[in-house]
Formats: structure tokens, C-alpha cells, sequence
């Protein structure tokens, strides 16, 4: 008996001197140190009386003690639960409180606002200084606490862009097998210095990026967010860097950003929304390198990746990975639907979620007896097994009884000039049931041609497929990951065609 989790990313570590985090400051932290600083954290959640399967909820700043205590919860067998510092009190009160989270820490300066948030919740509130000058004076040693993969190691909240937001549990096992897994297709040794400006409360930063460091016995040059001019001056210093579309658009509009400057770099990882096909272009004719793109979920952790060694195709996220059952079929009746056909994505793996907390009825409508997830996403396979995201379940239109995909309308929008990027939705109608409006971000100062636009869409596109309405917008709303919020341009344009 051990802890899986603990001891396959951290334990593995214990008195190691090679280093684990690169600061911004210049300082560094050896994975050794990273450990006993856990072991102290560890401790001092024991003293406010947390115990194995307790929840402990964390709201703070990127720093190098809030991965501490993601480790110290493994190490001590309690289950992590990380919130977006961009929660309002509100919304953490339905976190902690629905999570029945025992401990929550927080910033010092939103003690005050949060006090009565965890009061409600019944949840032992501190901040984050306070419980690291508790953990500064136990001792550096402590003992692991007896865990098996089944065990829940985490919870993370859906957005809840359609409704409450959702629990998903994650068991040792889902995040250990997804590394075991990662380390080996993206070939991760410990001589990886990996870039890392993602946030830590979300999957592809914490449970991809850091339990892959960990797993490989790697290093990360550790950024509190991404900033243009730290990536361009750091990026010498690194071998790998994971990233949303936004970071590498943002790299592409600076001219410092050249071949010679990734010339030590071995590998790009884009994830957690589309990466257009023409950044894809862009990006290698400018630095040589291909982005490697791959597709996860919050319940999932990553289900495909495109291959290391191999094509890896613009447009597609890839093959399963090791491990990873997928298939698509038909939304109404599950059935499993033939190569190139539009459908539902199914999962089923190791790296698949235990199911929604205190949601059976959710967890059932979701995750199929047979172990199968229902991701929501729309998708199909191509001849070589690769797959194309075509747009989100939620996110299809039907319109006088025809099934319109917005990523293929958006495909061709954006290629139009003039274009930067588009969004195309689905509103009520009184004639249609629903009918489609597609917000444009321009490309520079100038407005794009809208009935250029329109004209070039006759030869590409179906007639009912087009835009009935085509908006000029200054930019398109994204959550913290990136990702286009859709439900929000739904609901600024929900009226429209009203009467």
C-alpha cells in the first residue's frame, strides 16, 4: 500500500537538488525543497483538523506555496479544489459551499469579503500568509497517508455556462495515468525546462503542465501569468512551453519572435480552445516549428494529442492517446457512427472522471454504464484517425430543420479579409426556430466589407448555412482558458429577430 499519486509525482523527489522551479526574481526552489516546504503544509492542514477525503479549497494568486499545497493535500490524502481568482464572493460561496470544503485559503486582503462565504459553509477559513507562517514551524518530514487509486485526489468545477456549475471528481488514478500517459508521447525527460504562464486552476496548467514536470523530474521556469516581454526573454532558457491560442497569436505580433530565439525549443502544446489553421501556418513558417495540438476536458484530463514523431495536421487534435477509447455517434440515438461522419465524442479511459459530485442524476445523464463519457463536444475521424472538434453539442444550430455546424462557417469567415476572427451563434427566430449570426472581429482599423463577405459565401457555403445577420465587434468574449463564451454572445443578441 502507498499513495499512488503522491509518490509517482512528488515522493519520487525527496531530497533531490536539482531544480524544480525557475522565478521570476532569479530564485529557485530544488524539487528537495519544493517536498519538505509540502511536508510543513501538509502539517499545518492536519492542525485545522482536515482529515483523508476532507476538501480543501484554495482562491490565490499563481506562487509557488499554492502548488505546495496541492501537493501537501496529496501527501495527506485530502481532495484539491482550486477557484479561479477571478470568482467573485458570490460564486466561491457556491464552490466551498456545495464542495463542503473543510478548509479555505485565501488572500490576505479578501479575508474580510470571504469570512462570511466560509461562515456559511461552515469551512475554516485562512489566508495564505497566515497558513504558511503555520507551516514555517512544523517539521520538514510527514507521513504519507495510506491512499489507492480510486481515491479522490481533486474536484474541478465546470464553467457552467448552461446552468450550475458541476463537480467533477477526479480519482489519483485519472490524474497519474494522464501523466504516465504525457510524459511518454510528448517525450519529457528531466532535462525539460518548460515554460509555464498558465493559470493553476484549471486542468491544462496544474494537472498537464506541472504533474508532467513532476512525473518527468523536469524543471519549470514558473510566470505568475503570461507577459509578452518575459516569454520573448525567457524562452532562450526553455525547451518546451504549453499555451492557449492567445500565446501564440501574441507571439506571432511581435517581431522578436523569430527562429533564432526558439531555436533551443523542442516542443509547442496548444490546447484548451481551437487553434486556427492559419496560426498553425504562421507559426512554422516564422520559427520552423509546428504546434502540436491535443484535446482535453475538465472531466477528462487529455483524450488526444496529434503525434510527436509524425504529421501533426492543422485543424485536427490528433489521435486517442494510449489508453483512450473515442468514438463518435449519434446524438439522439448513441449508436456509433462511420469515419468522416459528424457526431458526438465519446471517451472511455483510465484519465475519465468518477462523475459529478452530489449530481447522480447529472453523472448518469453524462457518463454511460459502460464507462463512456458523452463530452458534448461535436466532432468526426478522418480516414487517418485524427480528430476535428466541429463545434460544441450546445453550440449547434438547427435551423428550419437543417443541422448547421458554426465551426464550418467560422472556418470560412475567417479566412475572408479583413477578418481576425469570428463567432458564429444561433438565435431565435420566428420563422426558423433558430437562425445564424456571426460576430466579426476586424482585422485592423478598417471594417471589413460586409456584403463582400456575404458574396463570398455563395460558392462555399449553402444558402442555409448563411449568416442572416453579421456583426461588427471589437472583440470576442473569452473565459480565463481562452475559450469563446458563446452563451454570452447568445444572450447579447437573443432579441434580434424579436418581433
Amino acid at each position: 500500500m502507498g499513495n499512488p499519486l503522491f509518490d509517482g509525482l512528488f515522493g519520487r523527489h525527496r531530497g533531490a537538488e536539482s531544480v524544480f522551479l525557475h522565478l521570476s526574481d532569479g530564485s529557485m526552489i530544488t524539487h528537495g525543497r519544493f517536498l519538505e516546504r509540502t511536508a510543513r503544509f501538509a502539517h499545518a492542514l492536519t492542525l485545522l483538523r482536515a482529515v483523508p477525503g476532507d476538501r480543501v479549497a484554495l482562491q490565490v494568486e499563481k506562487c509557488p506555496d499554492a502548488l505546495a499545497i496541492y501537493a501537501a493535500c496529496a501527501q495527506a490524502g485530502l481532495v484539491f479544489l482550486p477557484l479561479n481568482t477571478a470568482y467573485t464572493a458570490d460564486e466561491v460561496g457556491y464552490f466551498v459551499e456545495n464542495s463542503g470544503a473543510k478548509v479555505f485559503v485565501c488572500e490576505g486582503a479578501r479575508l474580510e469579503t470571504l469570512g462570511p462565504v466560509a461562515e456559511r459553509a461552515g469551512a475554516v477559513l485562512t489566508d495564505l500568509g497566515s497558513l504558511a507562517a503555520m507551516a514555517e514551524a512544523q517539521p520538514a518530514e510527514f507521513e504519507t497517508v495510506v491512499r489507492d487509486g480510486e481515491h479522490l485526489a481533486a474536484f474541478l468545477y465546470t464553467s457552467g455556462t448552461t446552468g450550475r456549475s458541476k463537480g467533477a471528481m477526479l480519482s489519483q488514478r485519472n490524474l497519474l495515468s494522464n501523466a504516465e500517459v504525457l510524459v511518454e508521447a510528448w517525450r519529457f525527460t528531466e532535462r525539460d525546462v518548460l515554460l509555464h504562464a498558465l493559470p493553476i486552476f484549471h486542468t491544462h496548467g496544474l494537472f498537464v503542465a506541472t504533474n508532467i514536470t513532476l512525473m518527468a523530474g523536469g524543471s519549470m521556469i514558473f510566470l505568475p501569468k503570461f507577459d509578452l516581454e518575459e516569454v520573448i526573454r525567457l524562452l532562450p532558457d526553455a525547451t518546451a512551453m504549453m499555451g492557449v491560442p492567445t500565446f501564440y497569436t501574441r507571439l506571432l505580433g511581435d517581431a522578436r519572435f523569430t527562429r533564432d530565439l526558439t531555436a533551443d525549443m523542442r516542443l509547442f502544446v496548444s490546447g484548451s480552445a481551437p487553434l486556427l489553421a492559419e496560426t498553425h501556418v504562421a507559426f512554422e513558417g516564422r520559427t520552423g516549428h509546428r504546434i502540436l495540438e491535443r484535446y482535453g476536458m475538465t472531466e477528462t484530463n487529455m483524450n488526444t494529442s496529434n503525434p510527436y514523431e509524425g504529421p501533426r495536421k492543422a485543424g485536427t487534435v490528433g489521435r486517442p492517446l494510449p489508453g483512450v477509447e473515442l468514438k463518435i455517434t449519434d446524438p439522439g440515438t448513441g449508436a456509433q457512427l462511420p469515419a468522416g461522419k459528424i457526431g458526438q465524442i465519446e471517451v472511455r479511459g483510465p484519465n475519465v472522471f468518477q462523475g459529478y459530485w452530489q449530481m447522480p442524476e447529472k453523472t448518469r445523464e453524462e457518463l454511460r454504464e459502460d464507462g463512456f463519457f458523452i463530452t458534448g463536444d461535436l466532432g468526426r475521424v478522418d480516414a487517418d484517425g485524427y480528430v476535428e472538434i466541429v463545434g460544441r453539442n450546445k453550440d449547434l444550430i438547427i435551423s428550419g430543420g437543417y443541422n448547421i455546424y458554426p465551426k464550418e462557417i467560422e472556418g470560412v469567415l475567417d479566412e475572408a479579409e479583413g477578418v481576425l476572427e469570428s463567432a458564429v451563434i444561433g438565435v431565435p427566430h420566428p420563422d426558423f426556430g433558430e437562425t445564424v449570426v456571426a460576430a466579426i472581429v476586424p482585422e485592423g482599423e478598417s471594417a471589413p466589407d460586409l456584403d463582400a463577405l456575404a458574396n463570398g459565401l455563395e460558392e462555399r457555403l449553402a444558402r442555409f448555412k448563411h449568416p442572416r445577420r453579421m456583426v461588427l465587434v471589437e472583440a470576442l468574449p473569452r473565459n480565463s482558458m481562452g475559450k469563446v463564451q458563446k452563451n454570452v454572445l447568445r444572450d447579447r443578441y437573443a432579441a434580434l429577430f424579436s418581433a
